[in-house]
């Protein structure tokens, strides 16, 4: 990913004309001996037209309101958590408050444009915050999260390393009930009685075949809640954000070009939907990994 870097507004100004020149040669050439609907339907629209970033100048895709080779929210007429239209030139929203300038994470530190912190996940607005107690009490997201701390369990069980270490954990736990019995009927006990301890070692197959199967029920769960196509940006990245489990490690896919954020607040369009996926349990296929 390119360093952040700012242009001037003339910068920004050229590129937007020779993007526009390109599209209107472009529509001309395709255009001759073509009959007037031809040309018509070749036309470009208004919502079609090509834009730039106005940061940093790389071209921006049609309905983007983020900018991935900066990093940079860029609509300034839309506030970025809540998605409401500003009127003005104000530092707040009028609608939810929240200051154009973004908000620092109070559990990381982190400086955000939208509503739920990237790096932690924490809610930042109270739309945020009553949108992720009112999704985390729903019962689709009680069973994926016991699912996630199930396999967030598992994640810290040793496995047996061979054969031999768990014979060894085999005779230590027979030595372990020998001393115990005796110890009993020394305090006169008749018929002691010694529980086995519970242990949740396992071979490293046993482990692996276990994490797999969770992830497959996780993986279905996270399909089902997955984010669809939606007209908001904005509400398309808080919903995600607001249903995304903790206890393990996560990528957002998104359905824009199938590329891998850490989150849809590092997506160009996550209104076109998308879906989280367990890392280093589920096959990327032909996604591509984009750090944000």
């Amino acid at each position: 990913m390119k360093e952040d870097q700012t242009i001037n507004k003339q910068e920004v100004q050229k590129k937007q004309e020779n993007l526009y020149l390109q599209k209107e040669n472009t529509t001309y050439s395709q255009s001759q001996g073509l009959g007037i609907d031809s040309i018509a339907q070749s036309a470009p629209s208004a919502t079609q037209s090509l834009s730039v970033c106005p940061v940093c100048g790389s071209t921006l895709p049609e309905g983007a309101d983020y900018c991935e080779n900066c990093r940079k929210y860029v609509k300034n007429d839309v506030c970025s958590f809540c998605g409401a239209a500003y009127g003005g030139d104000g530092a707040y929203c009028p609608e939810c408050g929240s200051p154009r300038g973004g908000i620092v994470c109070p559990e990381c530190h982190t400086l955000n444009e939208f509503a739920f912190c990237k790096k932690c996940g924490f809610p930042l607005t109270m739309d945020a915050k009553e949108q992720f107690e009112f999704l985390h009490h729903t019962p689709e997201y009680k069973k994926l999260q016991q699912l996630t701390n199930e396999l967030s369990r598992l994640e810290n069980i040793v496995p047996f390393s061979n054969d031999a270490d768990q014979e060894r954990c085999k005779e230590n736990e027979i030595l372990r009930t020998k001393v115990l019995r005796m110890l009993a009927e020394d305090r006169g006990e008749q018929v002691p009685v010694v529980r086995p301890l519970k242990t949740e070692r396992m071979t490293e197959s046993q482990l692996e075949t276990k994490k797999m199967d969770l992830a497959r029920m996780i993986t279905e769960c996270l399909g089902e809640m997955s984010t669809a196509p939606q007209p908001s940006p904005v509400k398309a990245r808080n919903y995600a954000m607001a249903m995304k489990p903790s206890g393990v490690r996560l990528a957002w896919v998104c359905n824009y070009k199938h590329a891998m954020h850490s989150g849809p607040c590092g997506c160009a369009k996550p209104h076109m939907g998308g879906r989280w996926v367990i890392l280093g349990h589920t096959p990327t296929g032909n996604n591509t990994i984009t750090k944000d």
